[in-house]
């Protein structure tokens, strides 16, 4: 499960002084359950995500990820998550099945456990047909779909995705939308950050609106529309966020 509690993160800058880009967040997600965090540019979505992967630490408030305290488990937090964002960030001359088994190896999977998950991620990822091309000579639905199986090698149980559809063609996010779904009837915990207001509706079991850094309005997509009076996604979001 991810728990967040009053989870905040100031910047300082010297021009601009004290940016809070995350402001007294608190949330929940359950296993099984895939949360959506929507906001527009510069809302906090990504440095939310960050906090929770531990790639940031807190200003103040804290979060609970597997059962594991950001602050004082970071090591066990990163073990039990899976978190992708928008930069693949390959190395290129390494092929789609080399970048996996090499972090299938980092993560101390043994061989037989490394062959079965990169059987399994590569058939549902539709990775098979360039497996043994190097990673600088994919296409970028491709470089996503090989960091997607880099990020979930270990089987995580925790998965944190940050716009894992940008700039992909339709038949690519529609692969990884998929897999999204698929990793929630398997039981993970799922959290992703979208501006895809269609791909929230399709796979959210609960949306969170973010805006300067605090979270507006929560619920699942049916109380936001009671809340709201709204039907719509697109204009509660608007409605929302002013």
């Amino acid at each position: 499960m991810i728990e967040t509690r009053q989870l905040t993160k100031v910047f300082r800058d010297r021009k601009r002084g004290e940016i809070r880009a995350v402001d007294g967040v608190s949330f929940r997600c359950q296993p099984g359950q895939i949360y959506g965090l929507l906001g527009p540019n510069g809302a906090g979505k990504t440095t939310t995500l960050r906090l929770l992967a531990t790639l940031l630490k807190p200003t103040a408030g804290t979060a609970q990820v597997a059962g594991y305290d950001v602050i004082l488990e970071p090591q066990k937090v990163r073990a039990s998550v899976g978190f992708l964002s928008t930069a693949t960030a390959l190395y290129g001359r390494l092929t789609a099945r080399e970048t996996i088994e090499y972090f299938g190896r980092l993560h101390g999977l043994d061989e037989e456990m490394l062959r079965r998950r990169i059987i399994e991620l590569f058939t549902a990822l539709a990775m098979n047909d360039f497996s043994d091309r190097r990673c600088d000579k994919l296409s970028s639905g491709m470089k996503q779909k090989v960091s997607i199986a880099r990020t979930l090698v270990h089987d995580p149980p925790v998965m944190i995705f940050d716009e894992p559809t940008l700039g992909l063609d339709v038949m690519t996010a529609r692969t990884i939308v998929h897999f999204i779904r698929d990793c929630r009837q398997r039981g993970k915990t799922v959290i992703f950050s979208t501006h895809v207001m269609n791909e929230a509706e399709k796979l959210c079991d609960r949306i969170g609106i973010i805006h300067n850094g605090r979270l507006l309005a929560e619920g699942t997509l049916a109380e936001l529309r009671t809340q709201r009076n709204q039907t719509d996604l697109e204009e509660i979001f608007v409605q929302v966020v002013g």
